[in-house]
């Protein structure tokens, strides 16, 4: 089929949502056409053989064995319909289309069935027939002819995915639903298969590639496409899992359509229940929700990280639950086949929030932690933000490996790809930018060759890429500790305070002579200072025994030091029992020290020079991850001179006054 025939069933098919308008909102058309769409290529598909399969239904009908081998080889195909009805025949009758279609639909293999009720297919009959739309719009489905002799499975793929890109368009620009633009699965899948292309185009070859997150499919097809146009005989598997019904059965039904295998791809939670069991890929990519929590799954995942450990999935950690990305990237790790096998390589999507969220040893950090030491980042891609359709953030591609050729281990690729953009004509949702295919293909050689670019200083593009060790990545985080200081002095405002916390404590209330030891203390009102501990605490003890004031109970010593004791640069240094500083909790310090970096040194270096009464307490330093992507690329804007600055604003107070000038004419 050329493109001109391409372009004209489509848009044939497409003029049916003309018929919805009204009675559906733009971002419902798929929910009607799609299935249609999906039951007029089976009903073509199924039509040279629908005598033989009738026959053979009514030949084994009510006999106790499971007949469907049996009707997918009189099909031959792996579905099947056992209705004498067509499409054109379940709607001739005006009065008896959605009787006949509910008939037809539900005589069809249960694998085919399946999709349409993921599609909510009856609903969608009956909301027609309410509206009065479902004769016209049935009719004009039997009328377009898809039959394999016309349209191939590969041309109808086409076909389908061209309409499944016109609804996931319409419907994030209205409904904010998730879909992943065309050209960013493009390069997504060129930076996850560049490195193979050599060993792809061998005879034979035999890729298998999930999605864990596959939504419509896209990244699947895109991944199949690439591989069998380098290599047409290369045979290429695809698998997946999605929990949303309608995504669901819309890559079934790209699959099915295609005369592809469906079984291949599962509905469900992968978080909850991994699909594919113990199964492994050559290649997988995902593009999964954005910050979205995994409370629904809380007791699983815990179950399996606390469980399992090491032998399921989620042994690194546990990201916050508000944020399930770093899930789906370990869940796909753990997929990956292993070096024994071949090895595996990934490809994912994600904002910036897994590129640092998390301090020192906390879920997300650990998670870096394990994927970095083991050696498992080849390298991250910085893209345009703005790119998707429900979102203008900004976005990266983390792409990994368990098999890195021998000038890539130990080392990371940060390839800053936020200038490679074109601007939309005309926005979709927050989508306003795109890739061209030049960029494409330029990011592609720049990641593929990114080792010799960051060595060449001459390179155009030298400053897009940087290249780390692992190591590079890791911190110690330590506490810096400065000493308690303080003075002592009794002051209304504290005896006030006292009184304060006395009257609202249970335990402290009930001190019976509260009255005389506020008494005693304001005794003390207006004596200078002391800055030390021991000569204030004779002080207290004098006004004590004056005012009949017996020995403090802990509780109440403690209140009534906690209200005269004051922090002072210039006070005594409070230390513990065995003359152990005590530090000023309100002044200690968190720093970041490279892993590689001697730690007193660093401190000696940066910290003592501004506080040099300062140390770390080791007890405390925890080993951190985090990758400062913006970081590394920062380049300093110095600031535009003042008398420039000034020139323009006189320039635009000019231009004002004219303005002005000419509304009061």
């Amino acid at each position: 089929m050329n493109s001109s025939k391409h372009q004209e069933l489509v848009s044939f098919i497409w003029s049916v949502a003309d018929l919805l308008r009204g009675d559906y909102k733009q971002s419902e058309y798929g929910k009607v056409v799609l299935p249609f769409t999906v039951l007029r290529r089976l009903d073509c598909v199924l039509e040279p053989t629908k005598d033989a399969v009738i026959e053979e239904h009514r030949r084994w009908f009510g006999k106790p064995m499971d007949t469907t081998r049996l009707m997918e080889k009189a099909a031959k195909q792996s579905f099947y319909n056992t209705s004498k009805l067509t499409l054109r025949t379940a709607v001739a009758d005006p009065a008896q289309v959605r009787k006949n279609l509910t008939a037809y639909v539900g005589a069809f293999s249960e694998n085919a069935r399946e999709i349409l009720d993921k599609y909510e297919f009856d609903r969608q009959l009956m909301r027609l027939e309410e509206a009065g739309l479902l004769y016209q719009v049935a009719g004009k489905f039997a009328e377009v002819d898809l039959h394999p002799d016309r349209v191939s499975n590969h041309q109808m793929g086409y076909v389908f995915e061209d309409l499944i890109r016109r609804f996931s368009e319409q419907s994030n620009e209205t409904a904010g639903e998730h879909f992943t633009p065309r050209e960013v699965i493009r390069l997504m899948v060129n930076l996850l298969l560049a490195p193979d292309e050599d060993g792809l185009t061998v005879p034979g070859v035999v890729r298998t590639i999930l999605d864990p997150a596959c939504g419509t499919g896209g990244m699947l097809t895109e991944a199949e496409e690439h591989i069998t146009q380098l290599n047409p005989n290369a045979t290429v598997q695809v698998f997946g899992q999605e929990l949303n019904a309608e995504s669901y059965a819309i890559c079934r039904s790209d699959l099915m359509i295609k005369g592809q295998p469906t079984s291949n791809i599962v509905f469900g939670d992968s978080f909850r229940e991994d699909g594919h069991g113990r199964k492994s890929f050559d290649y997988l990519l995902a593009n999964p929700p954005f910050g979205v929590e995994w409370k629904k799954a809380r007791e699983e995942i815990e179950y399996e990280h606390n469980e399992l450990g090491w032998a399921g999935r989620f042994g690194a950690g546990l990201p916050r639950i508000n944020d399930g990305s770093l899930l789906f990237l370990q869940h796909m790790i753990k997929k990956m086949k292993p070096v024994e096998d071949g090895g595996g390589r990934i490809a994912i999507v994600f904002n910036g929030s897994p590129l640092f969220t998390g301090a020192a040893e906390s879920g997300e950090s650990r998670i870096r932690q394990w994927i970095l030491e083991n050696d498992l980042l080849e390298g991250i891609v910085a893209l345009p933000d703005q790119l998707f359709y429900n979102t203008g953030i900004s976005t990266y591609f983390w792409i990994l490996t368990n098999r890195k050729v021998e000038g890539q281990k130990g080392k990371v690729v940060l390839l800053d790809a936020r200038e490679h953009f074109a601007k939309m004509r005309k926005s979709l949702g927050d989508k306003r930018k795109y890739v061209t295919d030049e960029q494409i293909a330029e990011i592609t050689r720049l990641y593929r060759d990114s080792l010799t670019v960051a060595e060449d200083a001459e390179h155009p593009l030298h400053g897009k890429v940087k290249v780390f060790r692992n190591r590079d990545f890791g911190y110690h985080r330590i506490t810096v500790e400065r000493p308690l200081k303080l003075r002592f002095e009794v002051t209304e405002e504290g005896l006030a305070e006292l009184e304060a916390t006395m009257a609202g404590s249970k335990t402290l209330a009930k001190y019976e002579t509260r009255a005389q030891l506020l008494d005693a203390l304001r005794t003390l009102v207006g004596q200078p200072a002391s800055v030390k501990r021991v000569e204030f605490a004779d002080a207290l003890r004098s006004a004590y025994a004056e005012n009949g004031v017996d020995k403090l109970p802990a509780n109440v010593d403690k209140a009534v030091w906690s209200v005269v004791a004051v922090r002072d640069a210039d006070g005594e240094v409070q230390k513990k029992r065995g003359g152990v500083v005590e530090p000023d909790a309100e002044l200690r310090d968190n720093e970041n020290v490279p892993l590689d970096e001697n730690v007193d040194a660093y401190v000696e270096r940066e910290v003592l020079p501004h506080v040099p009464d300062a140390w770390v307490d080791h007890s405390k330093t925890k080993v951190g991850y985090e990758i400062p992507f913006t970081r590394h690329f920062y380049v300093y804007k110095p600031p535009r001179p003042l008398s420039e600055i000034d020139a323009e604003l006189k320039a635009l107070e000019g231009e004002i006054q004219a303005l002005l000038g000419e509304v009061t004419e």
